[in-house]
């Protein structure tokens, strides 16, 4: 049991990692590059979609195709792929459109707050005082990271507001959605029909088919990077975490990405962060510590 436990903190770490990765690489693609926040969204969803399906086939194919006589298992794909994957990214990708990412970040973080409080809720159990502690740093070191502690920082529209909401709410729900076929089918499989499913939405309506102008290797290479790393990889890898140590812990190390996104910028972009971030960073390190040691003390 401990050997499980262990594992899925493993995997929930690095696919926040991956995430932070993954951000690094859309931040320098936004710097240097004319490219519309839709159609990369749109591409990487299809492309690590195709590739997690490709992998699955070599380990079953014939399972690739069986989710889809299973009416029910078909209802949950759907509600994972456009409630859950397509919805965190698109609303967060709007969030910052409509006010910064400063906020936007803050805002999709009160996914670790309501996810705690709703499985409390859920199954009538009072939150342990490690888990208050957690969601308080958690929450906490988003904000520092995410402001450098000056809530001057964030000014948002009622859209702004509404969008960084709406993908506290999608992170919450492919979480949560996930977990009923991934525990059958596999996550592998799994994330990918939900992102092919849900980039090929987008994708109509962004017109993903028209390529942006101008993209070098080095632009198709970041672009590799997001799609293999912090998308068909993130993804996969975060959602076996959640299948062995449950949604509400693996949510609470899901803030570790934040922290990797700036401390992997200040490494490859040239960034340098403050020690208000830098007290963020050490506060989002201290929630995993207690999502361990609480995990611990339960078995």
């Amino acid at each position: 049991m401990k050997n499980k436990n262990l594992r899925g903190l493993f995997f929930a770490s690095m696919g926040a990692l991956s995430w932070g990765i993954s951000g690094v690489c859309s931040q320098y693609l936004f710097m240097n590059y004319v490219i519309d926040s839709s159609w990369l969204t749109a591409v990487r969803m299809v492309l690590s979609g195709i590739v997690l399906l490709i992998l699955a086939a070599f380990k079953d194919k014939d399972k690739v195709i069986k989710i889809w006589t299973v009416p029910k298992d078909v209802c949950w794909l759907f509600a994972f792929a456009i409630l859950g994957l397509l919805m965190c990214q698109y609303t967060f990708v709007s969030a910052i459109k409509y006010s910064d990412s400063a906020t936007a970040t803050v805002l999709q973080s009160l996914n670790v707050v309501i996810m705690i409080v709703f499985m409390s809720i859920v199954t009538r159990t009072r939150m342990k005082l490690s888990q208050v502690i957690a969601v308080f740093l958690a929450v906490f070191g988003t904000y520092l990271i995410s402001t450098g502690g000056n809530p001057g920082n964030m000014t948002i529209s009622t859209a702004g507001l509404v969008f960084g909401l709406l993908s506290a709410l999608g992170v919450i729900t492919y979480t949560l959605f996930s977990r009923p076929i991934i525990l059958k089918w596999g996550n592998i499989l799994v994330t990918g029909w939900g992102m092919l499913i849900g980039g090929l939405v987008i994708s109509i309506v962004t017109k993903a088919w028209i390529i942006p102008r101008d993209l070098d290797f080095i632009a198709w290479l970041m672009i590799a990077i997001i799609i293999l790393v912090g998308t068909a990889g993130g993804f996969s890898i975060f959602l076996e975490g959640v299948k062995h140590i449950g949604p509400v812990k693996a949510t609470l190390i899901g803030c570790l990405e934040p922290a990797s996104a700036t401390l992997f910028a200040a490494i490859f972009l040239g960034m340098r962060f403050s020690l208000v971030e830098l007290g963020g960073f050490f506060c989002i390190l201290l929630t995993v510590f207690l999502s361990v040691k609480d995990e611990d003390a339960e078995n």
